[in-house]
């Protein structure tokens, strides 16, 4: 085994393979860009190493930074985590010719299975079925457009060295076709250096379906089960289980031999993934295989009780596998919730912002138990416009699939973040939806259930209001209800007044209506009135839980202040009461841009197709803006005339900020 390892990767992977390395007492070096050089990742390793910008491309692309890095540490191995350099077919042969090893497959493994139009070549030879499409070389604009018109729309376009739903676009029309394209090898592009792509036939109601396989130096192959990854927004995955939901044994085993087979085939070594799209009559055809260690693999580590990072690092040293395909048995069921930093209510957009407030449940951290978080962040750590968006990932395990989503309910309502918009509330209500709950399944299941998951803000209930309210007066030190002041009477900050009655207006903006809150006291007794008219009330407050009494019935709740807000948190994630500042709203009322376009999220523009000048039509392109390595355009909301451009290419713009003005 390793004496020291390099982990060639950030946030919630790097801090995986970290917890493991030093549980097998192996030392630990981290790299860091400019904008994590106090990220967990670093503090979590025993050495870190800048390698340097804050872009991918000046740092945990750098190849040539990270070897050196390795051979100034006296790094054996380097562990490339998933994305960035993980599946760089000419950084694993380079750490092979430095004499360090590669904790992966060989670089010859990587050019067969790396890019997807190789893969589907080699498993068409093979026999495996393949879903209709042109997985060639040609790479002519006009000529890929002609095998999407013969495929038939609606098609999907996928960049060939890709993964992670980054480079992908469905069209559905073949107006649409060339600027999909040139979206989609920007992207390529830039996430992966590479910006071929490949076409196939969309399917409809599929199932996306992977095999875990493993391979050894010796000979062994084997497959530790499947994971069902079904549920994606903006083709990158949302929630992942295993095993599948209505997997049968016999389909099982075709599919995990069918997932060995490609892995012979192209001499694999260590954990890699087989991704199959199943249609609901069962029939099933080769997508992809990912040469790497997947962000889902803790579902297949819950099922198993195996830690795959250890058995990456022990094929990677030259040992067998530490079990056999007869060995291996499924316990139970995991599900997998990834926490984004995003806006459900505007496309899932990304933000970007310090994390202000993070709570999550009780939890084992890297390690199997019944509720697992993997995270690479803690609070006060900043979300930034240059990396994936992940906060954590919330890993439950269940005797069955019923058990472990009532667990993952429990724990998403125990997690609170303040800082960023989340995608708490939508995971919440998935995890209760009925078509999930019921494991009616497919990658389109996000947008069929739309209605349902992605529903109009409610407005804040009395509870809330008054959970809001009491948050507020215990921040200020307003004493509980009926607690005696054991000083000066003069000092003491209860609402008592020498008349006898206290009363105080708390004016609430609830998603842009103002809602008054009256709480008076009148001797002992104090009453609050949202709106319903008055009602008894106490309440008692410690460390952002309160528990309040509205009329003698008593509720609870969290609550966290920040920056003129409540953040109060329940079972559908957090309800967010603004305190009416009568300043901020003139001044925001003065700043009003009318006829303008706005940035939807902090990123850079990478592309302007009209000036100043030129006449428009609602839904005509305007600009691309680029964030966490994902292509957004702006596009126009009306038929007009473009009357000024406020940036321009390669710009980085604030979320906010005006970009297009409009007459």
């Amino acid at each position: 085994m390793f004496d020291t390892l390099l982990i060639a990767n950030r946030g919630e992977i790097a801090c995986r393979v970290a917890a493991t390395a030093r549980r097998l007492g192996i030392r630990t070096v981290a790299v860091y860009s400019d904008a994590d050089a106090d990220a967990r990742h670093v503090a979590a390793c025993d050495e870190a190493v800048h390698i340097g910008g804050a872009e991918p491309r000046a740092s945990y692309l750098r190849a040539d930074a990270i070897l050196q890095a390795a051979r100034d540490t006296g790094a054996q191995a380097i562990h490339p985590g998933y994305g960035f350099l993980s599946e760089n077919e000419a950084f694993a042969q380079a750490a092979a010719e430095a004499g360090i090893v590669f904790v992966g497959p060989p670089a010859s493994a990587i050019a067969a299975m790396g890019s997807k139009s190789a893969a589907k070549a080699l498993m068409e030879k093979a026999g495996v079925p393949l879903v209709p499409g042109y997985h060639g070389d040609n790479q002519d604009p006009q000529f890929l457009k002609s095998q999407a018109d013969a495929i038939g729309y609606p098609v999907l376009i996928k960049a060939s060295a890709g993964g992670g739903g980054k480079g992908m676009r469905v069209v559905e029309t073949p107006a649409a076709f060339l600027d999909a394209l040139a979206s989609c090898q920007r992207e390529a592009a830039s996430s992966f250096g590479d910006d071929r792509v490949l076409i196939e036939r969309y399917l409809q109601k599929p199932r996306h379906i992977e095999i875990q396989v493993f391979a050894d130096t010796h000979g062994n192959c084997v497959y530790l089960f499947e994971r069902d990854c079904s549920v994606q927004r903006r083709h990158q995955k949302v929630i992942e289980e295993a095993p599948a939901p209505g997997m049968t044994e016999e389909r099982r085993r075709a599919m995990g031999e069918a997932a060995v087979a490609a892995a012979r085939a192209v001499g694999y070594v260590g954990a890699g993934t087989v991704e199959f799209i199943a249609e609901p009559d069962g029939r099933f055809y080769f997508m992809e295989m990912n040469t790497r260690l997947q962000v889902e693999h803790p579902v297949t580590e819950m099922i198993t009780g195996l830690d795959l990072v250890e058995w990456q690092l022990r094929v990677a040293a030259g040992e067998p596998l530490p079990a056999r395909q007869q060995d291996l048995r499924i316990h139970g069921h995991a599900i997998e919730a990834r926490l984004y930093a995003e806006n459900p209510e505007k496309g899932f957009l990304p933000s970007i912002g310090t994390l202000a407030h993070l709570r999550l449940p009780p939890h084992t951290a890297f390690t199997n138990g019944d509720i697992r978080v993997d995270g690479g962040v803690r609070a006060g750590d900043t979300i930034t416009p240059y990396y994936d968006p992940m906060i954590a990932k919330l890993i439950v395990w269940g005797a069955d699939r019923g058990q472990a989503r009532a667990r993952m309910v429990q724990a998403l309502a125990d997690t609170q973040v303040v800082g960023v918009q989340t995608n708490v509330a939508f995971l919440s209500r998935l995890m209760r939806d009925e078509a999930f709950a019921t494991a009616d399944l497919d990658t389109g299941l996000i947008e069929r259930r739309r209605a349902t998951l992605l529903p109009e803000p409610r407005p804040a209930g009395a509870l809330e209001l008054a959970l809001a309210s009491a948050a507020v007066l215990a921040a200020e030190g307003l004493p509980q209800p009926q607690t005696r002041h054991a000083g000066d009477p003069w000092d003491a900050r209860d609402g008592w007044r020498l008349g006898g009655r206290y009363t105080r207006r708390l004016q609430w903006v609830d998603n842009g209506a103002s809602r008054d809150v009256q709480i008076a006291r009148d001797g002992a007794q104090w009453t609050i009135d949202a709106g319903d008219g008055p009602r008894a009330f106490h309440w008692q407050a410690h460390d952002g839980a309160l528990r309040i009494t509205l009329d003698g019935r008593e509720a609870g709740g969290n609550v966290a202040l920040h920056a003129g807000r409540a953040y109060v948190f329940g079972a559908d994630g957090a309800h967010t009461l603004e305190l009416y500042d009568p300043l901020q709203h003139s001044e925001d009322a003065q700043a009003d841009h009318g006829g303008g376009l706005t940035a939807p999220m902090p990123g850079k523009i990478i592309s302007i197709s009209v000036k100043a000048g030129d006449a428009v039509e609602k839904g005509q392109p305007l600009l691309v803006m680029e964030a966490m390595k994902m292509e957004h355009t702006i596009s126009a909301p009306a038929d007009g005339k473009v009357a000024e451009i406020f940036y321009a290419v390669g710009d980085q713009v604030a979320e906010g900020a005006e970009l297009v003005a409009i007459e």
